[in-house]
């Protein structure tokens, strides 16, 4: 089925994205896996084809596209590199950068932005605690006033980037008896004393995206370091979630679509008893069953982003279909590994390492739980 949600502008800029990704990315993909890393050349590179600008106005050195489709389509070549490349990119680029840019200082946007969008800089954002997942109201790294500055500390987990970020948009508390009314966001330069990383977290998939722990101890923010109002933080929070969501609903499609294809021309080549494994009725039913899913997700999620880009998308909308492309693309994925017999268990395999890749997807950016407990209170139960 066509797809119309894009011009050909869309398309021109994306397949120059492809190009970029296939020509310097995926032919050192091992090594990234290897090193656990995303190499700084690629991130200037991303910065060279303007997807790291894509929100940053051109006063600050960005492309200031004022379109998310732009958006959604670097993303979908992202993820049909790998989920790592679209979750550690997503992150700088799609989620990170409309706090700066909407909320940010005139000081936080010099300092950040052109760094942000030629690559010279990576951005992670802390909200994850040991003790406050998708309960974003129970963190408890605190931000105190000293003076004129304010003292943060405290410590994150699970921060895709955390490893190799310069700067990070952190959530702290800033009055200790308010729960979500007392949040604050503050733009942290990583070089600050009292910024530590712990190290690289050894997770199940997506190992080229660095993620780690992050400790503050008694670091001294400049009163110019908040990112907003003071205690609004999670309000803050909340506005921007659903660009999180249609992000990640873009690129669980996107991931599974690629890995579906790359299943389907190993049905056709791979032989067993005299013939192609894709002309036996089970898989070829199979086949037929995930490709239409796959569609009919697409036209959800294209949707979605039309209406995002159309500034419409709402935040039950938003739980919807990142909820639903999380679930389409874990049980395409766990096909492709069956279709694929033994060598689907390889991690030598591409759908073996997507489908690692993707069991976080419904877990990420508020789990499947959390997103049907949005979606059930909007039906007032």
């Amino acid at each position: 089925m066509d797809r119309t949600i894009y011009t050909d502008d869309h398309r021109q800029f994306g397949s120059a994205v492809r190009d970029y990704l296939q020509k310097n990315v995926l032919p050192n993909a091992e090594q990234y896996i290897d090193d656990k890393l995303i190499a700084r050349d690629v991130w200037r590179g991303l910065g060279e084809q303007g997807v790291l600008g894509l929100e940053i106005p051109e006063a600050y050195d960005g492309g200031e596209a004022e379109d998310y489709r732009f958006n959604a389509i670097a993303q979908e070549e992202l993820a049909a590199v790998s989920m790592a490349f679209a979750s550690s990119v997503g992150i700088d680029f799609d989620i990170v950068t409309p706090y700066i840019v909407k909320l940010g200082t005139e000081e936080q946007k010099q300092q950040w932005l052109p760094q942000i969008a030629s690559g010279e800089a990576v951005a992670a954002i802390g909200m994850t605690e040991p003790s406050a997942g998708s309960d974003l109201a129970a963190l408890k790294s605190t931000a105190v006033r000293s003076g004129d500055d304010w003292i943060l500390n405290g410590s994150k987990t699970f921060i895709t980037n955390g490893y190799t970020c310069d700067v990070a948009v952190i959530a702290a508390k800033t009055n200790v008896e308010a729960r979500a009314r007392g949040i604050s966001l503050f733009v942290v330069d990583a070089s600050l004393p009292g910024f530590q990383r712990g190290r690289k977290l050894d997770k199940v998939g997506q190992p080229e995206a660095d993620t780690a722990e992050l400790f503050f101890d008694d670091v001294r923010l400049p009163a110019s370091a908040l990112v907003g109002e003071v205690d609004r933080g999670f309000v803050h929070m909340m506005e921007k979630l659903p660009q999180e969501r249609i992000g990640s609903a873009v690129a669980n499609v996107a991931h599974a679509k690629q890995i579906l294809a790359e299943t389907v021309e190993y049905a056709r080549e791979r032989k067993a008893f005299g013939q192609s494994i894709g002309s036996f009725q089970h898989n070829k039913f199979l086949l037929a069953d995930l490709v239409t899913k796959i569609e009919m997700a697409q036209a959800y999620v294209d949707q979605a982003v039309a209406a995002h880009a159309d500034g419409k998308l709402t935040a039950i909308d938003a739980a919807k279909v990142k909820y639903v492309s999380a679930e389409i693309q874990n049980q395409v994925l766990d096909s492709c590994v069956q279709l694929h017999g033994g060598y689907g268990y390889m991690r030598e395999y591409r759908a073996a390492r997507a489908w690692m890749d993707a069991r976080v997807t419904r877990i990420w950016a508020g789990s499947s739980e959390i997103m049907k407990e949005i979606i059930g209170r909007d039906l007032q139960l």
